[in-house]
């Protein structure tokens, strides 16, 4: 993290916008984890009138090495920084980088402004399948004569259309969809075409 030598007046400013900023409702859904979450367009709408009131800046730019977000105080120029280094999934593919970005941003203006927001679109940091440490229940474990992969097939009709606009919406890739389902020849086509035209 980066700052000015003084935050002084940053710090009064940012009492303030708590004082004027509620909490952060979800608007948007994760539906291939039935899970929801606040959008950063929603975030950014929700807190653009009190950040102006306190007198605050927010600014985020990827510089190279990974996401630079700002917050500063308009007035005195005062500010705190910090840069969050983004794992991209795929490299070299424009899709990937924006999806990764985005959640960034939306973690990073989360996390700097302490926002009160409950949210789980990244599932755990993805840690899926990790065990519960309440869970009871030993560990599943497959019969000899069972197969290892238990994963649904991903079905034509309405989940192949959530899959498809899952993709266009930049929400998230291929490969998560991969770690939930199991994906035919045909219907990997299906989802290939939709990547080509992003």
């Amino acid at each position: 993290m980066e700052r000015t030598e003084t935050i002084q007046n940053l710090t009064k400013s940012l009492a303030l916008f708590h004082v004027k900023v509620g909490k952060i409702k979800k608007d948007a859904s994760n539906p291939f984890f039935k899970s929801s979450y606040a959008s950063l367009s929603h975030i950014l709408e929700e807190i653009g009138t009190p950040l102006q009131e306190s007198g605050l800046v927010i600014s985020q730019f990827p510089d190279g090495e990974g996401l630079v977000t700002m917050l500063i105080h308009a007035e005195s120029g005062e500010y705190i920084s910090s840069n969050y280094v983004m794992p991209v999934s795929k490299q070299n593919d424009p899709q990937a980088l924006g999806s990764a970005i985005s959640y960034a941003r939306r973690y990073a203006v989360t996390s700097i402004l302490s926002l009160n927001v409950s949210d789980d679109d990244a599932e755990g940091a993805m840690k899926r399948g990790a065990a519960n440490p309440k869970q009871t229940k030993p560990p599943y474990q497959p019969k000899a004569d069972q197969p290892e992969d238990n994963r649904p097939w991903l079905n034509k009709g309405e989940q192949l259309d959530k899959a498809m606009e899952y993709l266009r919406t930049g929400q998230g890739s291929i490969e998560v969809i991969k770690k939930k389902y199991k994906i035919s020849k045909e219907i990997q086509a299906s989802l290939d075409q939709v990547i080509e035209k992003l």
